[in-house]
């Protein structure tokens, strides 16, 4: 088992200075779902091609990219095989000879075999691909985005791996900051003297080497936590609060809720507490943050 969790672990990828891509942890993530579904199928590629554009949209960085990339180059790891109408063998990263082929891929047959002597490993190595290239927040909708079902447990980041390393005492570090509210709308609820609906939201993924520190945190609700980690918020240079472009929304609860927040100053932190750093908010812009940043709202 430990083999496996240590090939996904360890995927190549083009990678440096914090640069996410996540194309073939999500490829894998969405093998393993439809596993789950149906453990002797194979994914045509012309069949999945929408679905793996939809992920890499919602939860790859903003360029541009297509899944053809993953489709051919995860046969590399070990993991994952390619037929063609001709038989074995990937016929490359070209969109249309992948169609034209009848490319089809699915898991490499010793780690089919694998999951099948034992259930657990496809929780294992869920857990594994989505504590190593993505945030928390996104996991439950990841998951269900990819048709994995997953105990809680099995995406508890503080039960896998590495995250065992993680300084719990963030949370109430960057709470406390920003004193129990929501750096970009100020919301503050609490059950009596706990607060609800309060989260410390990672600026630079811990994942890519955010550290657990004040200066790279923010207090945000629920709602705006899940936002700013699918890019759809982010932070500006001079702290302010950034609205994608393009995000839709045209109820007044989404005008209210989240377009209005445009050009928006941040709430706190407290004065002596650590703004967030100026490295760790343009990560997130080049990462995270999808397209350009709507103009200020006007008040």
């Amino acid at each position: 088992m430990d083999d496996w969790l240590e090939r996904i672990a360890k995927l190549r990828q083009w990678t440096g200075h914090g640069v996410r891509a996540p194309h073939k942890p999500l490829l894998l993530l969405y093998a393993l779902g439809r596993f789950q579904e149906d453990a002797d199928g194979e994914l045509r590629y012309s069949a999945v091609e929408e679905d793996l554009k939809r992920l890499l949209i919602e939860y790859g960085p903003a360029n541009k990219t297509t899944p053809a990339y993953p489709f051919h180059h995860l046969v590399s790891d070990g993991v994952w095989e390619v037929r063609t109408d001709r038989g074995p063998g990937s016929p490359g990263t070209g969109v249309l000879e992948l169609r034209a082929s009848g490319a089809a891929g699915r898991l490499a047959p010793e780690l089919r075999s694998a999951l099948r002597r034992e259930p657990a490993l496809l929780g294992r190595m869920a857990r594994v691909l989505l504590d190593l290239h993505f945030p928390p927040s996104l996991h439950p909708d990841l998951c269900e985005a990819v048709g994995l079902e997953l105990e809680a447990a099995e995406t508890d980041p503080l039960l896998v791996g590495p995250r065992q390393r993680r300084d719990r005492r963030m949370r109430e570090l960057v709470l406390t900051a920003y004193e129990y509210q929501c750096a970009f709308c100020g919301y503050d609820g609490r059950i009596g003297a706990a607060p609800v609906g309060l989260e410390a939201a990672h600026v630079r993924w811990w994942a890519f080497d955010g550290p657990d520190v004040v200066d790279n945190g923010l207090c945000l609700c629920a709602l705006h936590h899940k936002l700013f980690d699918k890019g759809v918020l982010g932070v500006g240079e001079g702290h302010v609060v950034m609205v994608s472009q393009h995000f839709v929304g045209q109820s007044a609860a989404a005008r209210e809720h989240v377009t209005a927040l445009a050009g928006r100053p941040l709430i706190g932190p407290q004065a002596g507490a650590a703004r967030v750093a100026d490295g760790h908010r343009a990560w997130h812009t080049r990462q995270v943050f999808h397209g350009s940043p709507r103009p200020a709202a006007t008040r």
